[in-house]
């Protein structure tokens, strides 16, 4: 309609009435302020608002209040104020309104209307009063300092007022002062208790709970007589049948907990009943109340209700949406759609939000650490989502720090691991094999059966398992056998050599299996791993034909061979550091990680640009042991 504005004009100035408002109604339609002829409206404007018809200046405010822009409020701001003084009170409510808006624009506005404003507080007509209330609060988010001063009139109308609606503006213009102000705290306490248990208006009450929480209302004796008012209001609404009662409700409690987490965890029931709802945002803001109220007494409550509902058994997660019933009752055809409790992006958060729960503060609100890791398990299998490095890394975390938890972990790992390799459901969590491997064979001593850990370790279902947790496998059954070999010296006897030979055999048996591995790490470490064993299949084989120098009288009474792997990971215990500790470390003297240790100045000797001599020199024979195990001891980092 650009086309059409100055004909708007020409309609707007027009003497008839009925054609004026058609005008005025298209300008407001169709302005904005790139438009050209805005600038003519201006006197226009200024003369239907000093008419002595009211039908005229309130439609001339109602267009006014539609293309306002800076100039306009400029220039017609001393035309607005005094008709907040008209006779009548439409006229003086759409001026309040007007008025407001001016002073978005401008400042002076604001300067000269404020007090205006501030008397319109005591209009004797209910819809003044609560314009200019409504005003007031909006001003108050950009310029709360300002509003102060209306504190006493506000407080009356709270104390005496009948409108709700009038009432949510004033606790929500209060719940912006408190901040400004902390006496306003003690002289509100009283009518905000009386509004909270007494009006059946829910978007009052919400309000009077918001600004208690944001005012800091609930200190001392009163403040927590008010906090237990708002909780019992609040957890009325969690067993509504309206939703969205129930989730300004978990807002709020949400709010509270902090400083009164004993009161919320009073109505623990309805809110863990609220994570079972069809609304899938009330189950996001329930999980939000049930991390903020977690404690020590009903941390493994919590849990285990969050892992059940996880779990694929979970009733829960078979409610139908409310799009899919809808599909469904159009088409007539049965929607088979994932329910929203079963998507992944939720099944991770809840599996995230599980495990911050318990590792907060340091495992703070964990009592029982065995209780802990289990859980830790369990969730790797009902997560059914890519969790498995943050399960991993708690898991080694807790049993690192927690030495007495060390039996039962690796206890429950050799479990884990004999229950086999992972299976479609369980691909997700798959790093939580490297956390067995790796506890059973850091904390081996504590194993019933090493042997057969380590041949689950060896067995052919781990090739499925990716390259990284494979190397860790190697590592991790070196170790046991190592402890298992050194083990056997303690109570050697004669007869057992035929089990460690058939044993040793087997073992050497597994691990060429992946001596051959396309992943250079796991043929690393099976190549190590297979000559050891080699050497102690050699070895044995000595010691029974009474050849060896092992047999002596001078040596003892077993085959070294046996002590041979034990040390390489058993020298050094490893021990919890401190996050910061890194940082308290003081640099040696002389130390320079700045220069290069070789110059780049200095040419790459003969033998790599291909100008070395044609002589080829004989190598010096090396001890065969130290080509063997030298490698393990500058590279001890990996075992």
């Amino acid at each position: 309609m650009s086309w059409a504005s100055f004909h708007v004009v020409e309609v707007m100035s027009s003497p008839y009435f009925h054609l004026k408002t058609g005008g005025y109604l298209a300008a407001a339609q169709s302005f904005d302020e790139n438009t050209d002829v805005l600038m003519l409206t201006t006197n226009l404007l200024k003369k239907d608002m000093a008419s002595g018809s009211h039908p005229e200046i309130s439609a001339a405010l109602n267009c006014l209040a539609h293309i306002l822009t800076p100039e306009l409020a400029r220039d017609l701001a001393l035309d607005i104020i005094p008709m907040l003084n008209h006779s009548r009170p439409l006229i003086r409510k759409r001026a309040i309104l007007v008025l407001y808006k001016m002073m978005l624009f401008d400042l002076d506005a604001l300067d000269r209307g404020f007090n205006k404003l501030r008397e319109k507080l005591e209009d004797p007509d209910v819809g003044v009063v609560s314009a200019a209330v409504n005003a007031l609060c909006e001003l108050s988010r950009r310029e709360p300092e300002r509003c102060l001063v209306l504190a006493p009139y506000l407080f009356n109308l709270l104390t005496n007022s009948s409108n709700n609606w009038m009432l949510i503006k004033i606790v929500k213009l209060f719940g912006a002062l408190t901040p400004y102000e902390p006496r306003l705290v003690r002289k509100l306490q009283p009518p905000l208790t009386d509004l909270i248990s007494t009006t059946p208006a829910i978007s009052l009450l919400y309000e009077c709970v918001r600004t208690c929480i944001i005012g800091g209302m609930f200190q001392g004796s009163s403040g927590s007589s008010l906090a237990r008012t708002c909780v019992q209001k609040l957890a009325a609404f969690l067993g509504n049948p309206d939703q969205n009662l129930k989730y300004i409700a978990l807002l709020a409690l949400v709010k509270i907990v902090p400083s009164h987490p004993h009161l919320v965890a009073e109505h623990q029931r309805l809110v863990l009943a609220s994570v079972s709802d069809n609304d899938m945002s009330i189950r996001m803001r329930a999980l939000d109340l049930l991390s903020a109220m977690v404690n020590r007494q009903t941390l493994q409550h919590v849990v285990q209700h969050l892992l059940s509902h996880l779990s694929p058994e979970s009733p829960s997660g078979t409610n139908q949406s409310a799009a899919q019933a809808l599909s469904q009752a159009i088409s007539g055809v049965a929607v088979s759609v994932m329910p929203p409790s079963l998507s992944a992006p939720y099944r991770l958060d809840v599996a995230r939000r599980i495990l911050d729960m318990c590792s907060r503060d340091h495992y703070d609100n964990v009592e029982d650490f065995e209780w802990y890791l289990s859980v830790l398990v369990d969730l790797s299998y009902v997560a059914r989502v890519p969790i498995g490095e943050e399960i991993r890394d708690q898991f080694l975390d807790v049993v690192t720090r927690v030495r007495s938890v060390r039996l039962f972990a690796v206890r429950l790992m050799a479990k884990f691991l004999h229950d086999g390799a992972p299976d479609a459901d369980n691909e997700d969590c798959v790093e939580v094999y490297w956390a067995a491997a790796w506890t059973c064979g850091e904390y081996c001593s504590n194993l019933l059966d090493p042997l057969e850990t380590a041949s689950k370790l060896l067995g052919e279902e781990s090739t499925r398992l990716p390259p990284t947790i494979l190397a860790i496998y190697m590592s991790s059954a070196m170790k046991i056998i190592g402890h298992w070999a050194s083990n056997l010296t303690v109570e050697w006897d004669e007869i057992q050599l035929v089990d460690t030979q058939q044993n040793v055999n087997r073992a050497i048996l597994q691990v060429s299996g992946f001596a051959d591995s396309p992943h250079l790490e796991v043929q690393e470490r099976a190549a190590a791993f297979g000559q050891l064993l080699q050497f102690m299949k050699a070895d044995l084989a000595a010691y029974g034909q009474g050849r060896a120098s092992t047999a002596s009288s001078e040596g003892p009474n077993f085959p070294k061979s046996l002590q041979l792997i034990h040390p390489l990971s058993s020298t050094f215990e490893l021990n919890v550091v401190a996050p910061e500790a890194q940082d308290k470390v003081r640099f040696p003297e002389g130390l320079d990680l700045d220069t290069d240790i070789v110059p780049v100045a200095v040419r790459a000797p003969p033998e790599l640009t291909g100008n070395a001599p044609t002589k080829v020199k004989r190598r010096k024979k090396k001890d065969p042991m130290t080509h063997l195990v030298g490698p393990f001891f500058w590279s001890g980092s990996l075992w």
